[in-house]
């Protein structure tokens, strides 16, 4: 018996932020399974690896610009004859205190990563729901449930995009589109790396937080593991939310904060960052 591929489901995919991290392991399973992938970041120079693939197809895209993401999302669309498969996943981290910061960092982390990620997946759905087919997957976080540290926005952005996926959920049951709420853990990619830190001073409590938060994301799997549990979410064809990492991340925490009172959780998550 052959063994099922996700091109048995969908035969074509646009994956945002595919030039690094978990969208580059991503767009790298979905080949492998026989996609056909259109993968973007703001630089198209910098999926060259990916666009040595005969069936990978480059496009640069921005989130800072809604109206241009938008309009490359519908280009790609056009020359692809429709997605069957769109994952959200583009986005970044800023490190600051939220008082102490200007605004308007906050306020374009948000527009970035909740505005005009809803935007994209706005149109994506538009698409499928026309022809009662398709995966829409955004990449949420963990940080969605367990907040982080001096990263407010993500916190925010990240929790937003889950209730919008939980939302879409009850929409599109019965239309045979599905909406995958996925929400990753720590992984060992570039993302600390590339973190923005706003001007300011940053306190004993700050520098504690980075580095247990640079310690846990280096001790992270790998980004293959989060492709390998999505391959999987995407063969079983169903809405659902897929909380994926470390065992101690993905599993024991949400079921001890489940059960338990907030305030212990809070206390854990004090802990867990060393910003007691």
């Amino acid at each position: 018996m052959t063994a099922a591929r996700v091109s048995d489901l969908h035969r074509t995919a646009f994956v945002t932020g595919a030039s690094t991290g978990l969208g580059r392991a991503f767009a790298e399973m979905l080949l492998a399974d026989g996609v056909r992938v259109w993968g973007t970041a703001r630089d198209a120079a910098r999926l060259a690896p990916l666009a040595a693939h005969p069936a990978f197809t480059a496009v640069a895209l921005d989130l800072n610009d809604g109206t241009g993401a938008e309009a490359a999302f519908h280009g790609a669309e056009q020359a692809a004859g429709g997605f069957d498969l769109v994952i959200n996943n583009a986005g970044y981290g800023v490190y600051g205190q939220f008082a102490a910061a200007d605004f308007s960092v906050w306020q374009e982390q948000l527009e970035v990563m909740l505005v005009n990620t809803a935007r994209l997946a706005h149109a994506a759905l538009r698409g499928m729901l026309s022809r009662r087919r398709g995966a829409l997957v955004n990449i949420s976080s963990l940080g969605a449930e367990f907040p982080l540290p001096f990263q407010s926005a993500y916190n925010m952005a990240k929790a937003g995009l889950s209730a919008l996926n939980e939302s879409l959920m009850l929409e599109v049951a019965g239309t045979g589109v599905i909406v995958l709420d996925v929400r990753p853990g720590d992984y060992r990619t570039e993302f600390e790396g590339a973190m923005r830190r706003p001007p300011g001073e940053v306190t004993p409590r700050m520098a504690r937080g980075w580095a247990a938060f640079a310690r846990m994301m280096q001790a992270g799997p790998a980004p293959a593991h989060a492709a390998a549990a999505l391959r999987r979410a995407l063969l079983q064809n169903r809405s659902r939310t897929l909380r994926t990492g470390r065992f101690s991340q993905a599993v024991l925490a949400p079921f001890l904060t489940r059960f338990g009172p907030l305030a212990l959780k809070r206390r854990i998550q004090a802990a867990y960052f060393n910003v007691t």
